[in-house]
Order: structure tokens, then C-alpha cells, then sequence
């Protein structure tokens, strides 16, 4: 069955970005001329995604604003001769369907996925979390699609972090590698504290089938006393089997200032518009210091 949906947990403060996201959500932080949410959108929709549910809260409606049309800003764009910006402010607003949803009290990650399961239905969806920004020539989304359609079964991307980052993050134990950088996982346990079973990473890219919801509604609060996701995606990897993928790329973890500032260079430097600037400021700092 083919991977329509894709779930946004965009529903949470965004502290570690703080005061920039006092009064602003964090998924609208800009990166070079983007908000985070716009790259992460645009990603699944390369992906073959055809519709997007933000699972927000009632300090979110920058969200819905972006994706929407502005007429007035349209016609003043028209009348200044603007087309090019006209054409991508249109494409903005009509790229995919988007469905918003309220997750409205703050139960972890697997609740807020849950929030959505109304709207996805019985079909394999995606997962994205928009802090991840992960740059590569294929979308992320798109490779575990692909791996998903070899397996049938629900497939997460992995990473390789320090040991000393593992609490951090859901911990995977590794199973046989079924292809090159797909593995059958084993196990998996959110943010251990202690022993580690690698310090292979779940990063924000999922690929889930219907099972994972159902599980979600009946797994019960974990870590943090939140409701975790990896705690129901263990329970059908347990039942079912569920596959790891480590994905070609590189990810930015935009949910903190390093993170952030790290893809502002990395992503300067990509684009032809503004990569010899950019050396030359980074030249310019290099002296200084």
C-alpha cells in the first residue's frame, strides 16, 4: 500500500530555542530564507507524499498562515512586477493538502502520532520531525519508502551517535542486515539512562505501518512519563519485526542553536546563489579568530 500521510508533531514549546521562539513556533525558525517546517514539508512531498497533518497546538497558527494563501501580498507582488517570487509564494500555498489537528495536553511524542490516527486511517504514514534537517540527494523520506516497499513492515531512520549522546535519543539493537544499511532491529529502548544496546540512533524520519497506531493506543506512558513512540514501535517489532535503515545524508539537529547555526553554513554553502559569499565571510571570521 502506498505511503500518502505524512504526521508532524509540531505541537511542542521549542525551549531549547529560546527567546527566539518566545512568541514565535519553532518549526517557523528560519533557515537562510525558509522556516524548518517548509524544508521538512517539501522533503516528503519529493517523497511522493500527497498529504500532510500537523498535529499542533493553539500557539501554532504561524503554521497554518505560511501554508495558506495571501491574497494581499499576491496582488502586491503582481503589481510590482514580482513574478518569480508571485509563482513561489502560489506554489507555497498549493503544494499539498494539509489537515491540522490539536494535540491538546502535552503526553510525549507517541501521543501526539496518535492524535492523528483519525485522520491517517488504516494505511502505512510517515513521521517527520521538522527539528531534523537532513541534507541529501535522495529525500530521507523517499529511502525509507523505498525500503518499506522491499519489506512491508515499518522502517526507522538510524544514526550513528557518540556513546555519550545515547540517552538522548531511542537506542537500537541491531539484527541482521538485510541490505545495504537495512537491518532487522532487535530491540530498541527510548533515551536509556544506562547500558545502551548500541549507540545506533533513531532520528526523526519514520515510516510506520497501521499497527504502530493501533499498538499506540494501548502503550502506556514510559519515559518521562510521556507516551512514547519507540515503546509502541518495539511492541510490533516484538510481534511483527521491524527494520532500521541508516540513511545517506547528513542530518542537523535544528532544535538547538550549534545545530542550527551548523546547517546555516552547510546549506549556504550548497546553494550557487550564495556559496562564494559565504566562503568569503567565513574567510573574514577565520581571520578575526
Amino acid at each position: 500500500m502506498k505511503v500518502r500521510t505524512a504526521v508532524f508533531p509540531v505541537a511542542g514549546l521549542g525551549t531549547r530555542l529560546l527567546p527566539a521562539t518566545k512568541s514565535m513556533p519553532k518549526e517557523m525558525v528560519t533557515l537562510i530564507d525558509r522556516p524548518l517546517i517548509q524544508y521538512a514539508v517539501e522533503e516528503v512531498i519529493a517523497a511522493g507524499v500527497e498529504r500532510v497533518v500537523f498535529v499542533s497546538a493553539r500557539s501554532k497558527r504561524a503554521l497554518e498562515d505560511h501554508f495558506d494563501r495571501t491574497p494581499e501580498l499576491e496582488y502586491q507582488l503582481q503589481d510590482s512586477g514580482k513574478t518569480e517570487v508571485l509563482a513561489e509564494m502560489q506554489r507555497l500555498s498549493s503544494m499539498c493538502d494539509i489537515t491540522y489537528v490539536r494535540q491538546k495536553n502535552p503526553l510525549g511524542l507517541g501521543h501526539a502520532v496518535l492524535c492523528a490516527k483519525d485522520v491517517v486511517g488504516k494505511e502505512p504514514f510517515a513521521v517527520i520531525l521538522p527539528d531534523d534537517i537532513i541534507m541529501s540527494k535522495k529525500p530521507v523520506t523517499a529511502q525509507l519508502i523505498d525500503n518499506y516497499n522491499k519489506t512491508g513492515k515499518s522502517v526507522v531512520s538510524l544514526m550513528e551517535v557518540p556513546n555519550e549522546d545515547t540517552s538522548k535519543y531511542g537506542i537500537v539493537k541491531l539484527g541482521a542486515e538485510e541490505g545495504s544499511g537495512l537491518y532487522e532491529l532487535d530491540g530498541m529502548v527510548e533515551k536509556p539512562k544506562e547500558n545502551p544496546p548500541s549507540n545506533m540512533a533513531i532520528i526523526g524520519r519514520y515510516i510506520l505501518t497501521p499497527d504502530v497506531m493501533e499498538a499506540l493506543e494501548h502503550t502506556p506512558r514510559g519515559a518521562g512519563g510521556e507516551i512514547q513512540l519507540t515503546d509502541a514501535i518495539l511492541d510490533v517489532a516484538v510481534k511483527q519485526g521491524v527494520y532500521g535503515y541508516l540513511f545517506e545524508g547528513k542530518r542537523f539537529d535544528c532544535g538547538n542553536m550549534n545545530g542550527l547555526f551548523e546547517a546555516v553554513v552547510h546549506f549556504a554553502l550548497e546553494r550557487p546563489d550564495l556559496r562564494e559569499h559565504a566562503i568569503n565571510v567565513l574567510k573574514g571570521a577565520s581571520k578575526l579568530y
